[in-house]
């Protein structure tokens, strides 16, 4: 055990029932250890609806790898919520921060408030990068990345990182998509480096201005080789469900990597059943039309659980059934067994549920 530890130790044995964590605190949020704190730094307004956030980490923080993405708390009216956010910055800034860039969704509480609201100086809870949407570490690749709104968010990171570590983007195909250059999400920057990069094929695509969605003309007129490379593509269920519906058709799966930010919902051939969802350890009740995830139906009901990446991956929402049976939204797996782990976040309840949260 080294010193540090050791008095840091020390101090808590004075700090009880708490830590000496929670005093620092209260004098610098960056500082503890207990728990890890950003600090906003500043904001960027990149387009109508999306933001960039600069944030500060505190102590305990490690590098991401570009295309990772990190938990972001945000209290709202007296209650923390959490959301996943690709990280858009390349690692190892020098300034030490790390960026996230937000796009506002219709009804999106959360996404609404870090456009809209969230001001410099704020402390939001921060988790620490996950994800496996990344470029190999050792092996060379020619990537084509595969883009729409905020899809670009993960790419940003890593023509960013290529830029800081290498200075060169190496060979490398971008079909990005908007629906108009205004909407664009760093759409200047990305021109900027299609000019400077001469390895670097940009490709926008704007759908509202006479541009076709993902075809398989398209992707060869603008990449020939497709075939020859790895692909990284991230957007909406849409864009994906057509890139991976290629990809599986010229039996290349094994090139194609993917990141969503929602979860995919099977279409299930049976009728909802409606009925009343009981959150035992809070002593609740809510309706439940048997399609809506149960997060967000303990989330209307005022409650707010432990919950992570949204969409069935992090497991940070796991809870019991007590009694009843839900649904995986994700494969229509019926989950009926007491004890079973439920998670909530992709999962809808059939008929009446008891879970222990």
């Amino acid at each position: 055990m080294t010193i540090q530890a050791s008095l840091a130790r020390l101090a808590d044995m004075f700090a009880y029932p708490l830590r000496h964590s929670h005093y620092v605190e209260l004098v610098n949020p960056l500082w503890t250890t207990h728990k890890l704190m950003a600090r906003v730094i500043s904001v960027q307004q990149e387009t109508d609806d999306s933001r960039t956030l600069t944030l500060r980490p505190g102590t305990g923080w490690r590098s991401h790898r570009p295309g990772q993405f990190v938990r972001l708390g945000v209290p709202i009216d007296g209650q923390r919520h959490t959301r996943t956010y690709s990280i858009s910055s390349a690692p190892n800034r020098e300034d030490g921060c790390i960026t996230v860039t937000v796009k506002a969704v219709p009804g999106g509480r959360v996404s609404q408030h870090l456009v809209q609201q969230v001001q410099v100086g704020e402390y939001l809870p921060l988790g620490e990068p996950q994800g496996e949407f990344v470029l190999p570490e050792s092996m060379p690749v020619r990537p084509l990345f595969i883009t729409a709104g905020s899809g670009i968010t993960p790419i940003m990171s890593m023509l960013r990182n290529y830029v800081q570590e290498l200075e060169v983007i190496p060979d490398s195909v971008h079909l990005h998509y908007a629906p108009h250059p205004r909407e664009a999400i760093f759409g200047s920057e990305l021109a900027a480096l299609a000019a400077s990069q001469p390895h670097y094929k940009l490709q926008h695509i704007y759908t509202r201005e006479g541009g076709a969605h993902f075809n398989a003309a398209q992707l060869e007129a603008v990449c020939p080789d497709w075939r020859a490379r790895e692909v990284w593509a991230c957007g909406p269920a849409s864009l994906l469900e057509a890139v991976e519906a290629h990809w599986h058709a010229a039996g290349l799966d094994h090139q194609l990597h993917v990141e969503r930010f929602h979860a995919p919902i099977a279409i299930s051939t049976e009728a909802a059943t409606a009925g009343r969802v009981r959150f035992a350890a809070s002593a609740t009740e809510a309706a439940s039309d048997g399609v809506s995830n149960l997060l967000r139906i303990a989330e209307d009901a005022g409650l707010n659980p432990k919950h992570g990446c949204r969409m069935g991956i992090c497991h940070g929402c796991d809870t019991k059934l007590v009694s009843g049976s839900v649904r995986d939204l994700r494969n229509g797996t019926l989950i009926a067994e007491p004890g079973d782990t439920v998670q909530v976040c992709v999962c809808a309840a059939v008929g009446d549920v008891e879970l222990a949260l």
